[in-house]
């Protein structure tokens, strides 16, 4: 009697060792991407571009070497696109970081990073992407793009994005909230509703990006949702919880929103709105110097 309780035990911890084998090599590609570094895939041919893009005209970028958004970068790319049609953007979609040359970037007016995560370019692609921007290319992040816990490359953190992400609220992940207008002037606020409810996942950064040349323009209202942990660490960050800025790095205007995680985002009037607004103030005016109406000038 006891071998058999022996070998039904044995036969048990087997059948638990195969799930956990499956799961693991069904999940093995997240894995790698957020408990064990990230992937480590840098591209060198740069992809084929058509022989004529009109201008002004987009690079969406979406490449993931950290967290993928499985849903929403498809959502958002498509959004992207029909965005350049309805508008008369030129427009190209990649995952390839070898399109961060110099001369493929000169050819576009503005880069969107679609939930770009993880550490996607090489020294070359970093130099090219910096003095892009520097010299008066528009940059829009979204989302994931400014949402890893650590980043090799500091410039882009500190410089581009301009607020460490620290975490987002874990059971629900998703939970509706107020998010307010701060700055009804800027573009990319046209149209849009003083405050509106929205479910998202709510980003939060170890300080507000309220440092000179920064400039706030939605903020999330904390006290209209009840959950601000992540695995039991507090991640409010009081009055003042910036969701979305716009600043000048050299000549280039870059604007960051951490909304945007899951595909229904990208169907919201709303946020299509405030999307559309925030691209076309990227593609216009390279020099950041130049007045926006409305705004403070960048000190």
């Amino acid at each position: 009697m006891a071998r058999k309780i022996i070998k039904w035990i044995l036969w048990a911890l087997l059948a638990l060792l195969v799930l956990f084998g499956i799961q693991l090599a069904r999940n093995w590609d997240t894995i790698r991407r957020t408990m064990l570094g990230g992937l480590h895939v840098y591209e060198t041919t740069p992809p084929a571009l058509p022989a004529d893009i009109k201008r002004p005209a987009i690079l969406v970028f979406s490449k993931t070497n950290g967290f993928r958004h499985e849903e929403a970068i498809p959502a958002a790319n498509g959004l992207f696109a029909q965005m350049a049609k309805d508008n008369g953007w030129g427009y190209f979609q990649t995952e390839n970081g070898a399109a961060f040359d110099p001369a493929i970037l000169s050819r576009f007016d503005a880069v969107v990073f679609n939930n770009v995560s993880g550490d996607v370019f090489t020294p070359h692609q970093r130099q090219a992407l910096k003095s892009y921007i520097e010299n008066g290319g528009g940059f829009v992040g979204i989302h994931g793009a400014g949402g890893d816990f650590s980043y090799d490359w500091r410039w882009y953190v500190d410089d581009l994005i301009g607020a460490q992400f620290k975490g987002h609220p874990l059971g629900p992940q998703f939970q509706q909230a107020t998010v307010r207008v701060e700055d009804k002037a800027h573009p990319a606020m046209q149209g849009l509703p003083e405050s509106w409810q929205r479910v998202d996942e709510w980003y939060s950064f170890d300080k507000a990006p309220r440092r000179p040349g920064y400039h706030v323009l939605l903020t999330l209202d904390e006290r209209t949702f009840a959950n601000h942990k992540m695995m039991g660490k507090d991640l409010t960050m009081g009055a003042d919880h910036p969701i979305a800025w716009w600043h000048c790095v050299g000549k280039g205007r870059v604007l960051y929103s951490a909304m945007g995680h899951q595909a229904a985002a990208y169907a919201e009037p709303e946020y299509r709105a405030m999307l559309r607004g925030a691209i076309d103030w990227a593609l216009h005016g390279k020099d950041c110097a130049a007045p926006v109406t409305g705004q403070e000038q960048p000190r």
